[in-house]
């Protein structure tokens, strides 16, 4: 599988737990020898300013952040292009999905789902998307800037039981009908991390499913990783969700 990911993601360019040293290595030494790791170019001011305001770009850029976020947002869409025909996978921070169109919070700045799959419909590559957003916090990133396009459909799943949950993303797959599969990727709902709920078998199992259903589908799938904060498992997690996409 191709994984987007770049040196300067190791960099530590704020004191965020998303930006703590140590946090790419641990998943890149886990998957480096499992797949096929591959350099993004940064998303062009025009992929960003099809999402973002003027005001917030400048204001990411006043912080000093526009290069990385540019980056991110680089090797999102990277890995939503090369999912068109293959799962992939984009190993990208910042992460990106509570970034809305004039603000953002949450360890992010410019919103990496939101410029990829907006460039792909721009292209006329897709004329539907659906987004699942894993990760233990509501994406209200997402939903702002694309919970109200017509072409997107967006699942943050809420049960509070680990059976329940997984039940519901399999419920919302079974009723999808979408050309890409869109996965914001955060393993911090992990029973060793911040959210305590799920297993490090069950992003494997998410992954499956979303392969399965992109095949169903006749379309395409990727992820983007956007949280996961326990170092010891998140390299694992990483490697499970991808093997997963895969279909192993």
């Amino acid at each position: 599988m191709k994984v987007y990911f770049d040196n300067r993601f190791y960099e530590t360019y704020s004191g965020d737990p998303a930006a703590a040293a140590g946090r790419m290595e641990v998943i890149v030494d886990t998957v480096a020898t499992e797949v096929e790791l591959v350099a993004p170019s940064p998303a062009s001011l025009m992929d960003i300013s099809a999402v973002h305001s003027e005001n917030h770009i400048g204001h990411v850029r006043n912080q000093g952040l526009y290069e990385i976020a540019a980056l991110a947002a680089g090797g999102a869409m990277a890995a939503a292009e090369t999912g068109l025909s293959e799962p992939s996978f984009g190993l990208i921070r910042p992460p990106g999905h509570h970034a809305s169109a004039g603000n953002a919070w949450g360890f992010c700045f410019f919103n990496n789902m939101a410029i990829a799959l907006e460039s792909l419909k721009r292209k006329e590559k897709i004329q539907t998307a659906f987004v699942l957003d894993f990760d233990l916090h509501y994406g209200d990133g997402n939903v702002n800037i694309l919970g109200h396009k017509d072409y997107v459909n967006i699942l943050n799943p809420e049960s509070a039981s680990r059976d329940a949950y997984l039940k519901e993303i399999k419920t919302a797959l079974d009723a999808c009908q979408a050309d890409i599969i869109a996965v914001s990727a955060g393993f911090d709902n992990h029973v060793q991390d911040w959210g305590n709920l799920l297993t490090t078998n069950d992003y494997r199992q998410i992954g499956k499913m979303v392969r399965q259903t992109a095949r169903q589908c006749g379309g395409g799938c990727f992820g983007i990783l956007e949280g996961g904060y326990n170092h010891a498992v998140l390299g694992q997690n990483v490697l499970a969700f991808i093997h997963g996409l895969e279909g192993t």
